[in-house]
């Protein structure tokens, strides 16, 4: 059981930062993930970038409950979890 959860939460952050990269490719003005990063800090807008990378969870999660992996998915929302907490964090420290 702890197995699937943690296979799950690795799929969550995995996915996560899948998503994140290509939100850099799409909404960055640069090919350099360095400038556009530092570009999104600076104007206010990375956790925005952080946020649409998560959505990928939603089909991890979506995907694991429909093949009855009720462990997997608590693993991806877990993730999901630390990932909005992470984010909060980030946005109200700036």
């Amino acid at each position: 059981m702890k197995k699937e959860i943690l296979i799950g939460f690795t799929v969550g952050i995995v996915s996560a930062i899948f998503g994140f990269i290509f939100a850099l490719q799409i909404f960055g003005k640069s090919d350099d993930w360095g400038v556009v990063i530092n570009q999104a800090i600076a104007e206010g807008f990375f956790t925005k970038l952080m946020s649409i990378g998560a959505l990928l969870n939603l089909g991890a999660f979506f995907l694991f409950l429909k093949k009855n992996k009720d462990h997997r998915a608590k693993g991806v929302l877990i993730s999901t979890i630390l990932i909005l907490i992470t984010t909060l964090v980030i946005k109200f420290m700036n």
